[in-house]
């Protein structure tokens, strides 16, 4: 198949997603063509069944702002015609969604339409796609796909309760790559760290308030408080960071935690990790839990959106009320004390990780671009 993915660019989940996958297509022999405003962050490598296209848009005084979804609607145009594509899948409902369904629109008049899919990822329903301004938009283009998936049955479900959705909506998770995300070993890593074997508690994210990342250290500070000598890694950046730094200092914890900022190998640090926390106001899937699973790190979360459908309560880790840090911090105390617990849920949560390896995954979108293809046939 010749694909086109239109994605974002970058950390986040679904440009990660997104990205991986179109990697693992042009291992099985397809041709993918990476449509975005930026190269991939996760798009380092040379590939020959790999092409990526730019999309430029030029500052006009007559706008404030550039209009990126006509200027990827008419590159999207002009790759299917040129590139002979048989099928775009685009990751985020706007503006992709939207690009997509026009470029057909004009593709039209010369016969050369070709069947989109459209991958819902998160914040395009839960956040962007429910601001009113946008609501009916959102609406059209996922009615307008040829298909429809989603990373979790949470966001499925809440797809159809915000929106009034005509199509069957096939849910497809996230993946890991259980190569690079497996426990190695690190222990001169460690040792820097934490040169008189203390444990180590870690956290990923992009450092927005949704993530939470102050319940973190108030978690991590009740591990302190309960006599165990640990580090907390802090992975990421963000808006919330000056906040979680104050914190910090207020409760007197400095020398504890570590601020690593942005980092591309986070499986080192997750093969160092002792436990995983995720305290989330919001999570469609929870990719960096499964991460974290598949190095073997027990996950200690809330139990909000698709963070149930992956991570076990009292098989891979637990689950907590949202913003119940206590209940949070205690579990956290009795994994940590536990050794034989904390080594039978490391396993467990390996073995879970395997249920989402990117192998399989890919099979189920390569199977459902050829269904898609199959009904876009003209009878």
């Amino acid at each position: 198949m010749n694909i086109g993915i239109v994605l974002y660019p970058t950390y986040g989940g679904s440009g990660v997603v997104a990205t991986e996958l179109g990697k693992g297509l042009a291992e099985r022999g397809h041709h993918v063509h990476f449509i975005s405003y930026a190269r991939p962050m996760r798009l380092n490598e040379f590939h020959e069944n790999i092409s990526f296209h730019e999309v430029s848009f030029s500052a006009y005084p007559l706008f404030e702002y550039p209009p990126y979804d006509l200027a990827l609607a008419s590159q999207l145009v002009d790759i299917i015609r040129y590139q002979k594509l048989d099928l775009v899948h685009v990751h985020y409902a706007i503006p992709h969604a939207t690009s997509a369904w026009l470029a057909n629109q004009i593709l039209a008049e010369d016969g050369k339409q070709v069947p989109f899919i459209t991958t819902l990822h998160g914040t395009d329903i839960t956040i962007v796609g429910s601001d009113p301004s946008y609501a009916p938009v959102v609406t059209f283009s996922i009615n307008k796909s040829d298909g429809v998936t989603a990373v979790s049955n949470y966001l499925k479900e809440e797809t159809n309760r915000r929106f009034n959705i005509e199509k069957e909506i096939a849910v497809i998770p996230n993946f890991i790559d259980l190569k690079r995300f497996r426990r190695t070993e690190k222990s001169h890593f460690k040792k820097a760290l934490c040169p008189n074997g203390e444990k180590v508690l870690v956290h990923v994210s992009n450092f927005r308030e949704v993530k939470r990342v102050r319940d973190t250290v108030e978690i991590f500070h009740r591990v302190l408080k309960a006599g165990i000598k640990a580090h907390l890694l802090l992975v990421g950046d963000g808006p919330d960071r000056q906040l979680v730094e104050n914190r910090c200092r207020q409760l007197g914890i400095c020398g504890n935690v570590r601020f690593l900022g942005k980092q591309e190998k986070v499986e080192d640090i997750l093969s160092i990790a002792d436990l995983f926390l995720i305290p989330s106001g919001s999570e469609t899937f929870g990719l960096a839990a499964l991460e974290a699973m598949s190095c073997s790190v027990p996950v200690i979360s809330s139990d909000i959106g698709g963070l149930p459908e992956l991570n076990l309560h009292g098989e891979t880790g637990y689950l907590c009320s949202l913003g119940d840090v206590e209940a949070m911090g205690n579990y956290a105390v009795r994994l940590l004390s536990d050794e034989e617990e904390h080594s039978r849920f490391s396993r467990n949560a390996r073995k879970r990780a395997e249920f989402f390896e990117i192998e399989k995954v890919v099979n189920q979108y390569e199977s459902y671009y050829l269904e898609i293809m199959s009904r876009s046939e003209p009878e």
